[in-house]
């Protein structure tokens, strides 16, 4: 990586998913670069950059724009590779994670937050997280749900505990790693919006304990950027991403051509552009736009859907 590029996060502080890279930061022990984006659209300083795609996170390093924490944390171990986010080996069951973490977790965690804050959520915020769903965002029916949520959410953790026993201090390796990360989000969720997070884990000491110690890995070395001030720096630099073909792609995909991408579960919003490199984990697409000029934006393969653009 160029030394004159730094690694920017789009973020806002108050997103868990944005917790989870940051933390990769704090693990790895790294100075980045912070540009805090509105909880809500428009955001005309990153779409130029990312086609579109609007879900929290998104990492930047020049002309390169990673979408999804699945990605930016591939990324990160790729390009900053100790410490690990892989201790004793634990790579395939800790990707795998997310997939819990992120989705069945994640939305049993966020019907809990927002029905718990009922009447304290913004109206702004609920339509733009319907536009982001393409559903309702039925607060009343989520605090209609409430003791179901606790119930379900009860069940996550105790998976935790249980993890925990045998005095482990992380969850799959004697260091913390990604695993820790992933099902970290859930907790920090629950206990930066509700006061009663003492009392839903009041059961868990171990979890609790593996609380404190994920929480002491801290966010790394931090300094600000504004929004426009990273399109700069996009605009002047240029993709670093080399062509890479993948001979096992078992739809005879190829670099060139032009395909949509967009996520499978919600923010279904299709950037296009032509393959630049491609893998089983990962798709990188060049475009290009007037403000932010020649980009590449990649992608994970799991959770995401790759069409041909019509």
């Amino acid at each position: 990586m160029p030394d004159n590029l730094p690694v920017i996060l789009h973020h806002f502080d108050e997103s868990p998913f944005s917790e989870k890279i940051r933390l990769i930061f704090g693990l790895k022990n790294m100075a980045w670069t912070s540009v805090r984006i509105s909880r809500i659209m428009p955001r005309p300083d990153l779409m130029p950059m990312t086609g579109g795609y609007r879900r929290t996170p998104v990492m930047q390093i020049g002309a390169d724009i990673y979408c999804d924490t699945q990605r930016i944390a591939r990324e990160l171990e790729r390009r900053f590779p100790a410490p690990t986010l892989f201790p004793d080996r634990s790579e395939g069951l800790a990707w795998a994670s997310a997939m819990w973490t992120d989705k069945s977790f994640f939305q049993n965690t966020v019907n809990l937050v927002f029905g718990s804050l009922a009447d304290k959520v913004p109206q702004s915020f609920i339509e733009d997280r319907e536009k982001l769903r393409g559903a309702r965002f039925d607060v009343a029916a989520m605090t209609a749900a409430i003791p179901q949520m606790r119930d379900q959410y009860r069940a996550h953790v105790g998976w935790i505990e249980a993890e925990l026993a045998g005095g482990h201090q992380w969850l799959c390796g004697s260091a913390a790693g990604l695993i820790d990360i992933n099902a970290y989000m859930n907790v920090w969720y629950v206990r930066s919006n509700l006061p009663v997070a003492d009392q839903l884990l009041a059961e868990f000491p171990r979890l609790r304990a593996w609380e404190e110690r994920v929480r002491a890995i801290g966010h790394g070395m931090r300094t600000e950027m504004s929004a426009a001030e990273a399109l700069q720096v996009g605009r002047a630099a240029t993709p670093q991403t080399r062509e890479t073909d993948d001979p096992h792609d078992p739809n005879g995909r190829k670099v060139g051509d032009l395909v949509d991408v967009r996520p499978d579960d919600y923010g279904k919003i299709a950037v296009r552009g032509r393959i630049v490199a491609l893998s089983a984990q990962s798709i990188a697409i060049r475009r290009h736009d007037d403000l932010a000029g020649e980009i590449v934006v990649h992608f994970p393969r799991a959770g995401f859907l790759v069409t041909p653009a019509a």
